[in-house]
C-alpha cells in the first residue's frame, strides 16, 4: 500500500501527519484520505500525543479532490455515503478531538485541501501558503466542511465571497481576515511550526479537550445555555490531575509540568 499520508510520534507529544503525494499538490486520491483518518484515529486514543499537527510534502498543503484523476476515469467514484463518512472522520475529528490541531500551511490549501485546513483549531502558515475554495470553478458547490468552518472564521459575507468567486487568498490577506493565526518565513516553517505544536504538547491537554467543547457548544447556544455548559467544564477541568499538580507548583513558586491527564 502506497504512504500516501505519513505519520510521526515525535518525542515531543506532537503527532506529525504529512500529506504524501507532492505530484499531485497532495490532491485527495489513492489512500491519502483512509491513511488521514486512520492517523488521526490513532493519534486521538494515543494519550502521549498531545497536539496534531498537518502538513504537505512538496510545494503545496493539499489540492483537494483529486480532479484530474476523476477527468481520467470519467467517474467521481464516490457516494454521498462515503463522502459524509470521510468529512466526519477527518474534518470534523480535527474540529472535535479533546487535542489541539494545527495546520501547518506550507504551500496552496485547495477545494477540501482548505477544508481540512479549516477543520484545525489553528493554521500556522508559510508566507507561501495560499487559500482558495476552488469548488465553484469546477461547478460543484463544496465539502468536507469548508461552508460551516469559514463563515465562522471571517463571517458569513466574505466566506460566501470566496465559495462563489473562488479567488485565492494570500497568506498576508489570509492573516489580515483572521483565516491565518500565524505567518512566517516559508523556510522557516517547519522549524518554528513544530515549536508551537510542542508549546501545545506540553500544555494542560485536559483542560484543553475542556475549552474546546466549550467554544464548539457556545457557537450556537444561548448565553445562559452557554455559562451552565462553560461552568460544567470548569468543575471537570478542576478535577483533572494537571491542575492538581499546577496548583501545587503555583504556591511552591514553580512551573507546573502537565501530563495531560
Amino acid at each position: 500500500m502506497a504512504d500516501d499520508c505519513l505519520f510521526e510520534k515525535r518525542a515531543d507529544g506532537v503527532g506529525l501527519i504529512t500529506f504524501n503525494r507532492p505530484e499531485s499538490l497532495n490532491a485527495m486520491g489513492g489512500e491519502l484520505l483512509p491513511q488521514l483518518a486512520a492517523h488521526l484515529e490513532r493519534c486521538e486514543k494515543d494519550p502521549d500525543v498531545r497536539c496534531v499537527a498537518l502538513t504537505g510534502a512538496g510545494r503545496g498543503f493539499c489540492a483537494g479532490g483529486d480532479v484530474k484523476g476523476f477527468a481520467a476515469s470519467g467517474n467521481v467514484g464516490i457516494t454521498r455515503e462515503r463522502l459524509e463518512q470521510g468529512a466526519l472522520a477527518t474534518s470534523l475529528k480535527l474540529h472535535t478531538m479533546r487535542k489541539p490541531t494545527v495546520a501547518l500551511v506550507n504551500g496552496p490549501a485547495a477545494g477540501a485541501g482548505m477544508s481540512l485546513a479549516l477543520a484545525c483549531d489553528i493554521r500556522f502558515c508559510s508566507d507561501q501558503a495560499r487559500f482558495v475554495t476552488a469548488f465553484a470553478k469546477i461547478g460543484l458547490s463544496g465539502d468536507f466542511g469548508g461552508s460551516w468552518f469559514l463563515q465562522r472564521l471571517i463571517g458569513y459575507g466574505r466566506a460566501l465571497e470566496a465559495y462563489l468567486l473562488a479567488e485565492p487568498i494570500d497568506a498576508a490577506r489570509a492573516l489580515e481576515i483572521g483565516l491565518a493565526h500565524r505567518v512566517v518565513p516559508h523556510d522557516e516553517l517547519l522549524p518554528q511550526g513544530l515549536a508551537y505544536c510542542a508549546r501545545l504538547a506540553a500544555g494542560p491537554t485536559y483542560a484543553y479537550g475542556n475549552i474546546k467543547a466549550a467554544f464548539s457548544f457556545a457557537e450556537s447556544a444561548p448565553a445562559a445555555e452557554a455559562l451552565r455548559f462553560e461552568a460544567g467544564t470548569m468543575i471537570d477541568s478542576s478535577r483533572s490531575q494537571d491542575f492538581a499538580d499546577a496548583a501545587k507548583a503555583w504556591a511552591a513558586g514553580r512551573k507546573p509540568e502537565f501530563k495531560g491527564r
